[in-house]
């Protein structure tokens, strides 16, 4: 109705009862967090005005209006609460070039930007320069605030000891695209490090006494995190797992954290996922053993427990289900969703229904998923679309994904797996794909395909491709490969790996697993990238296509997508290019929602118009 993003903050009991809006002023109030007694809520706000952002503190035991604490000229976020009530840790981003956050006369010249290092740019956020996420403190009743950290790297996700002297937090390292774990000394700023340059730690937790951390880290960055246990009395890391099998949500740079909550001296709960469904798994840190609490056929993001360590509560989705809240109680054993947000909406538009099957490749199961419209008839015949996800390494599972649902519930079938190199199978599997883009992950995606073309009420005549970012790259390879489809859309494509490489604000870091070397390194590498380069075979594409691109995209720069609607128009192929002004790589979940919206109805209208409706 807005046509913009707004949030507000809510509360109701552990079952759900008694919701209530506990934010008026502003649109977006989000980052919530709980004071150490419970009396009160640290949040961020826009009240503060158009591109600035206000902390606030709101006492929810006595009406009234949140008190501000502190503001800045820019968004600031990711609060943490001493444990004694009296500071909040929280970042921003500080600018050594503009340290009082003037606003720029908006007569000036754009400045003139030099950089002379690697991560001068960063999806989502533009040209960074010399801009970096800083470490701030600031006192609840005072609003005194301090610095902590000034190294021009980033420093994210603070979270304090159990006695308050230290705050913990990640640091970026290997150009932004590892991360060390870092332990700061609030009185002296000194700073210990942990983990290897290069590797990357994702989620963590202080033991209750504070004398141990666990944490999850990929040292060699194979997109597989495992367990350790660091002691801070001696400042050494024990390794706990190898090959740990399940994944830990936020177990990598840039998934959002879900931290390990300590049940007792021993045992540690985890929010993880294994084979696309999230559950919560215990850990002993003393046997290294990993059980199983509770695993959903469903999505969970974050987790919180309460101080009595009784009740975890978590965001959720599923194939039926999206937006809500799922609590489980430790004790119990029992799990409840105790919000329906979307429940009438679902009711009167019903999502797909939905069926898992696998395909059998070499050694390896394939695992995939069909979605079909709410009313489907096995009588008719439907047309297939395949979508494929991004990464390489990431992975699909029991989610409500917006575009998915709008294909299946407008008369299509949808098939999406997780072929070779996906995430939550463990690390053999996962690395499978590095070096062989567009090879055994190509042949799993089409086994999929054939396996649901065997069922008699799909359409082998009428099937179509989707993918965003690797899933860009590869419906921009599988056109230039085959033309048994009829239809693509193609998003934010990797469609010239050696461009990619100088243009890409990561690939002069994954270049090396992933591709094996700059094209520069040896004649060998060469001949690789232009082997699998979708570029070198688009020429022979005759599939209609659909390119969407996010014009301000650091990650898969749009100079990809202009590549490949130059080679289709000159092949004579049928070719429509959507740009999108000021969408990063994540615009179809971030941008404007305007924009959102475009990307899904084009998207729809594209597949109709070359598929055709059920028969």
């Amino acid at each position: 109705e807005t046509k913009k993003p707004a949030s507000q903050l809510w509360l109701c009991a552990p079952d759900g009862s008694n919701k209530r809006q506990l934010t008026q002023t502003g649109t977006r109030n989000r980052g919530g967090r709980w004071s150490p007694d419970g009396t009160s809520i640290a949040f961020v706000s826009d009240r503060v005005g158009k591109g600035k952002a206000g902390l606030f503190v709101l006492d929810v035991a006595r009406p009234g209006e949140a008190r501000a604490v502190t503001k800045h000229n820019q968004e600031l976020g990711a609060l943490a609460w001493s444990p004694d009530g009296k500071t909040i840790a929280y970042t921003t981003t500080f600018d050594p070039e503009n340290p009082d956050e003037e606003e720029r006369d908006k007569d000036a010249a754009p400045p003139v930007r030099v950089t002379r290092r690697f991560d001068y740019k960063w999806d989502g956020r533009g040209y960074v320069g010399e801009k970096r996420s800083q470490i701030w403190t600031v006192g609840v009743a005072s609003g005194e605030r301090t610095m902590l950290t000034h190294e021009p790297v980033d420093h994210n996700a603070p979270e304090w000891s159990p006695d308050g002297k230290t705050i913990s937090c990640t640091v970026a390292n290997a150009n932004a695209f590892g991360n060390h774990l870092c332990l700061i000394d609030v009185a002296s700023g000194e700073k210990k490090l942990i983990g290897p340059e290069g590797g990357s730690v994702g989620s963590w937790s202080y033991s209750p006494d504070g004398t141990r951390i666990v944490y999850a880290a990929d040292e060699e960055q194979t997109h597989q995190p495992d367990l350790y246990l660091y002691d801070v009395a001696s400042g050494t890391a024990q390794r706990l797992t190898d090959d740990l099998p399940v994944m830990p949500a936020g177990g990598m740079p840039g998934e959002g954290l879900a931290r390990p909550v300590w049940l007792d001296d021993h045992e540690v709960l985890l929010n993880a996922t294994r084979a696309g469904a999230s559950g919560l798994y215990t850990f002993n840190v003393a046997t290294a053993a990993l059980e199983p609490m509770v695993t959903l056929q469903a999505s969970l993001a974050g987790l919180s427990v309460d101080a009595g360590k009784r009740l975890a509560a978590a965001g959720y989705a599923s194939f039926e289900a999206t937006g809500e809240l799922f609590v489980y109680d430790l004790r119990e054993q029992r799990s409840d969703v105790i919000t329906d947000y979307n429940g009438e909406l679902l009711k009167e538009h019903p999502p797909a229904r939905w069926e898992r099957f696998e395909v059998q490749r070499g050694k390896y199961p394939i695992e995939a998923w069909l979605l079909k419209p709410p009313d489907f008839d096995p009588a008719k015949q439907y047309p297939l679309i395949l979508s494929i996800h991004g990464g390489p390494n990431g992975a699909y599972g029991y989610g409500f994904t917006a575009q998915l649902e709008l294909l299946a519930t407008n008369g299509f079938l949808v098939a999406f797996a997780n072929p070779r190199g996906s995430t939550t199978y463990g690390r053999e599997f996962t690395m499978q794909v590095f070096q062989d883009w567009g090879g055994e992950d190509y042949q799993d995606l089409m086994a999929v395909v054939d396996k649901v073309l065997e069922e008699p009420y799909a359409d082998a005549s009428r099937t179509g491709i989707v993918g965003y970012s690797y899933g860009g790259y590869m419906t921009s390879w599988i056109i230039g490969q085959t033309q048994r489809f009829q239809a693509c859309v193609c998003g934010a494509p990797v469609f010239d790996l050696e461009a990619m490489v100088g243009t890409s604000d990561i690939s002069h870091r994954t270049s090396d697993q992933q591709w094996g070397g700059t094209p520069a390194t040896t004649p060998e590498a060469i001949a690789w990238y232009e082997t699998h380069s979708p570029s070198s075979y688009a020429h022979r594409a005759t599939t209609p296509t659909l390119i969407v691109h996010g014009e301000a995209d650091q990650r898969c720069p749009i100079g990809q997508s202009e590549q490949m609607f130059a080679t289709l128009k000159q092949a004579g192929c049928e070719v429509e290019f959507a740009r999108y002004p000021g969408g990063s790589h994540g615009f179809p979940r971030l941008g404007p929602p305007e924009h959102r919206v475009d990307y899904l109805q084009r998207s729809l209208d594209w597949f109709k118009a070359h598929l055709g409706e059920p028969k």
